[in-house]
Order: C-alpha cells, then structure tokens, then sequence
C-alpha cells in the first residue's frame, strides 16, 4: 500500500499516512442502517418487517421466532407493543422509491 500524497509504502493496512496525514482507507460507517418500523412488509404494525430488514433476515423467520417469544418465554407480546411505540415508522420517501410502481400503462390510440 503506498500513500498517494507522499508516496511512503506501508506493508499493513493502515488508515492514515504517518507522515502526511492523509486518508488512505475510507472510514466504515456503522450509521448504515436504522432500526424503523417497515411500511412495505407488515402485518400489524411493521415491526417484524423493520426488524427483518434492520437484521437482513426473512420476515417470516422473524415473526414465527416472536411468535415463539410470545407462547414460550411470555414477553413476545409486551415486547412487540414496547416496539411498537419506540420505533420510529419509516419514512415515506424511503418506502415510495423502494416499492415497486403499480402504474398501469394505458394501451395508446383506443379512444
């Protein structure tokens, strides 16, 4: 790896030149993803579908695993109404451009 600025070499990955100071990797954000009720993929409240989407999983394996919470450990129920109120619904701007469009062409020249 070699700086771009001063042109030092580096035999590990580092972030900044020592020298000059310049950025050599880009900083990885953790700020990616936001934990938000879904808009597209709920049942009740979007909350199995935020989550799914927050953790990358399926939804249905989220929800039959809150199910599971609810009839065996007894919090599923609480926990599901405790989210409810703190997570915050996903934008509707985020959604739209998310969501297929449902227009329907109109055939042309049948008037």
């Amino acid at each position: 790896m070699y700086c771009p600025q001063c042109g030092k070499e580096y035999t590990e990955r580092v972030n900044y030149c020592c020298q000059c100071g310049t950025a050599l990797a880009a900083p990885v954000s953790i700020h990616g993803k936001k934990l938000m009720r879904s808009r597209k993929d709920h049942k009740i409240a979007g909350v199995c579908g935020g989550f799914a989407e927050y953790l990358g999983l399926d939804s249905t394996l989220v929800r039959i695993v809150w199910l599971m919470m609810m009839v065996f450990a007894g919090s599923g129920l609480l926990a599901y109404i405790i989210a409810w109120v703190v997570m915050p619904e996903e934008p509707l701007s985020r959604a739209a451009m998310d969501a297929p469009s449902l227009a329907v062409p109109q055939p042309a020249g049948n008037r």
